[in-house]
């Protein structure tokens, strides 16, 4: 009896904890299974015991990786693993395994533990923080893009023309997809036209279409873009580089719902919504005389303003972790995340290039990156060049006691720091990498 008595012990301790735990022997058939994983699974002990385990927790890592059976084979614990288990009524749950081996007092292995957490809270909380900060492929959670997302709906159910102005790489494009795949016309096509990208007689010809014979190559007739987008939606990127001829003719099919194609004076009758894009200033173009006053008025019925990346720095970790996600995705990776120091460094740069432009630094990363985190090195070199020059507020080249004087600074907050030159780094507000370039520089190594 005095033997059995630590397993009463043992018993109560395990019923006790939130966390699911059950054992096998060493062919995989349950011996215990606590009250936290009866609730998690739906399965009574007096089930579970003596069947084995994967019939019980029908995990959809059973058939293709064991945890428990990989742990026996190889001796390795496991922590953390993620799950899915199907719960005895059907439902999808999911978990987080951690697993080891069982061994007797003489040190054999006897089976195994498994214990396993219920995540359905925590992914529950992630999905309502994904939809909260989300709408299809946008992700900010900074105030002025949020009262976007707030007033899309009402845009999208309207038949209005859009305008949406933003610095290149904003993301125009995207909110342009967001308004058509919300609106009534979502079934009809979505049209891009880039009209910054093409001379003025292609970039007709690629609106309005052509008739044959039209021109010496024309022969067959063509149908234009807004042919091919009606009943749904146009998006005219970069509009305000169309010429004053074009816009003459953009105007009528807002005015008119009616153009012409090439080589013909016969009229079509088009329905499409027009949602207009451009990085440049229209009101201001306006005023120079070189975009019609009418057409912007045309176009100008809902105005989206999209504020540019370095205004909206607290966005940037989110969407760090969506790239990530997508890159791991797409190139096979187990990219977990960036070093503190990459992170600062990627917090503080400008953007000029916007979103478009931390989608291919991150790229360039995931190309360089050999371990499971994005550090400095793996970042571009202009990237590095940069923050040194913004760190050159601490000396200055031409002036020899300047230089003097941030040796002193380095060694100092080095001496304070214990030699640490992460925390000195963080001290100065500087990288890692630059901090080692500036104690070379000044004789410290």
């Amino acid at each position: 009896m005095k033997k059995r008595e630590p397993d009463k012990f043992f018993n109560v301790i395990l019923n006790s904890i939130a966390d699911g735990v059950f054992t096998t022997d060493k062919e995989g058939r349950i011996t215990f299974m606590n009250k936290a994983a009866e609730e998690i699974t739906g399965f009574s002990s007096r089930e579970a015991v003596g069947r084995y385990c994967f019939d019980v927790f029908r995990a959809d890592i059973c058939q293709s990786r064991c945890a428990l059976k990989e742990t026996l084979k190889t001796n390795k614990e496991m922590i953390n693993l993620p799950a899915t288990i199907l719960k005895k009524g059907g439902q999808k749950v999911p978990i987080s395994i951690s697993t080891a081996v069982l061994r007797n007092e003489k040190g054999e292995v006897i089976g195994g533990v498994e214990t396993f957490r219920d995540l359905s809270a925590i992914e529950q909380l992630k999905k309502e923080l994904s939809q909260r900060y989300t709408l299809g492929d946008i992700i900010s959670k900074n105030h002025l893009i949020r009262e976007i997302f707030n007033i899309l709906p009402n845009i999208a159910e309207s038949d209005s023309t859009v305008l949406i102005q933003g610095e290149s790489g904003t993301g125009k494009e995207l909110f342009a997809k967001a308004i058509h795949h919300m609106s009534p016309r979502r079934n009809k096509p979505f049209v891009k036209v880039n009209c910054g990208a093409l001379p003025d007689p292609l970039l007709e010809s690629e609106l309005f279409g052509y008739v044959k014979g039209a021109f010496t190559d024309a022969k067959k007739d063509k149908p234009g873009r807004f042919a091919i987008a009606h009943g749904g939606t146009i998006f005219l990127d970069e509009v305000g580089d169309m010429s004053p001829a074009l816009q003459v003719k953009l105007l009528r099919v807002l005015q008119e719902k009616e153009y012409e194609p090439l080589g013909t004076n016969i009229s079509r009758k088009t329905d499409v919504r027009i949602i207009a894009a451009t990085h440049k200033d229209l009101s201001r173009l306006v005023k120079e005389g070189k975009f019609r006053d009418d057409l912007f008025y045309r176009l100008h019925v809902v105005k989206i303003d999209l504020p540019p990346l370095r205004e909206r720095r607290e966005d940037i970790p989110l969407l760090i972790d969506a790239f990530i996600q997508k890159f791991n995705a797409k190139m096979g990776r187990e990219i977990e995340g960036l070093s503190e120091e990459a992170l600062r460094l990627l917090l503080r740069y400008d953007y000029p290039g916007n979103v478009r432009e931390l989608e291919n630094i991150i790229e360039h990363a995931f190309v360089l990156c050999r371990g499971n985190r994005i550090d400095l090195d793996c970042l571009p070199k202009e990237l590095i060049m940069k923050e040194e020059e913004r760190d050159s507020f601490l000396f200055s080249k031409e002036e020899r006691p300047i230089e003097k004087a941030e040796a002193e600074i380095v060694k100092r907050v080095l001496e304070k720091n214990m030699g640490n030159r992460v925390k000195a780094a963080k001290e100065l507000g500087i990288s890692r990498a630059t901090l080692w370039r500036k104690m070379k520089k000044c004789g410290l190594i």
